[in-house]
C-alpha cells in the first residue's frame, strides 16, 4: 500500500537578494511519520520550515502542505497544522487552562468542544493540579510538554516542532519523545528540528541540511550503514563538515 504524502517539496528555492537560503530542495513527508530535519545554524532548515508553515513564500519550486499550495494559499496552511517554536510560545501571564482555551479559540474550536477536551488533556498529562497556575510558575519541562500538547490540541494533520527539547533535562526529553510517538500513532505527522543527534535516532527518517541543500535523506539506520558510521552524530559530522570547509 502506497504511503500518503502530506508534504511534497519539489525544487524549492528561497532567495534573499543574492543569498540562496534553500537551493532546489526536493523531498516528501508521509502521514504519521516522524521526520527529522537536521542542520547547523545557517544551513537553511529554519527558512524551509517557515515556508512549510505558511509563514513565508518560496521564490520558486512547488511546495504542497496538507494538500495546500504554499505559493498560492499559505494562510490556509496555518489552519491545518500545529506549531511549537524553539522559544516558549504560551502566554506566561495566563493560567494553564486559559492558554488552552485561547489556543483552542485561535484554532476555531468552540468552547463547547474546548472545555471537555481541555479537562481530558489535563488529566492525561497529570496536569489537573496545575490547571489554575500561571504558566511562568511551571518548571520548564512541564511548560514544554504543555506547549506540545496545545500544538496538537486541534488534531492537525502535521505538527512542526522547532528544537522542542532545547534546555530540558534528559528524563523530560525522553517523556517528550513518548508524547511524539503517541501523536504519530494517531496519524499526525511530526516534523521536528533538533540539535540533539541522539534524538535523530528516534525519527523514522531524517534529512541533513548543509549550505542550503539536502545532503542526505533516509532512515537513520540506512544512512549510518551507507556512510559507515556508528551514530547519527558521526554521520552528521561526516556529511556536513566537508561541505562546510569549502567556505
Amino acid at each position: 500500500m502506497e504511503k500518503e504524502k502530506v508534504i511534497e517539496v519539489k525544487d524549492l528555492v528561497k532567495r534573499f537578494g543574492a543569498f540562496m537560503a534553500n537551493d532546489r530542495l526536493t523531498f516528501d513527508v508521509y502521514r504519521g511519520e516522524i521526520f527529522g530535519f537536521l542542520g547547523a545554524n545557517g544551513a537553511g532548515k529554519t527558512t524551509a520550515m517557515r515556508i512549510l508553515c505558511g509563514l513565508s513564500r518560496p521564490t520558486s519550486g512547488r511546495v504542497t502542505v496538507a494538500g495546500i499550495d504554499a505559493s498560492r494559499r499559505p494562510e490556509e496552511i496555518k489552519k491545518r497544522i500545529g506549531y511549537m517554536s524553539q522559544r516558549f510560545s504560551l502566554y506566561e501571564d495566563l493560567t494553564v487552562r486559559e492558554n488552552i482555551e485561547l489556543y483552542g479559540g485561535i484554532y476555531g474550536m468552540s468552547m463547547k468542544v474546548i472545555i471537555p477536551r481541555r479537562e481530558a488533556l489535563l488529566d492525561r498529562l497529570s496536569f489537573t493540579q496545575y490547571g489554575d497556575m500561571l504558566i511562568h510558575a511551571l518548571p520548564l519541562g512541564l511548560r514544554q510538554k504543555l506547549a506540545f500538547a496545545v500544538a496538537v490540541f486541534h488534531d492537525p494533520e502535521i505538527v512542526f516542532l522547532d528544537e522542542p527539547t532545547s534546555g530540558v533535562d534528559p528524563v523530560t526529553r525522553r517523556q517528550f519523545w513518548e508524547m511524539i510517538y503517541e501523536t504519530a500513532s494517531h496519524g499526525i505527522t511530526v516534523f521536528v528540528t533538533t540539535h540533539y543527534m541522539d534524538e535523530a535516532e528516534y525519527c523514522d527518517r531524517i534529512a541533513i541540511m548543509s549550505e542550503g541543500q539536502i545532503a542526505a535523506i533516509d532512515s537513520p539506520s540506512a544512512l549510518r550503514k551507507q556512510y559507515g558510521t556508528a551514530s547519527v552524530e558521526e554521520l552528521f559530522v561526516k556529511i556536513a563538515r566537508p561541505q562546510k570547509s569549502k567556505t
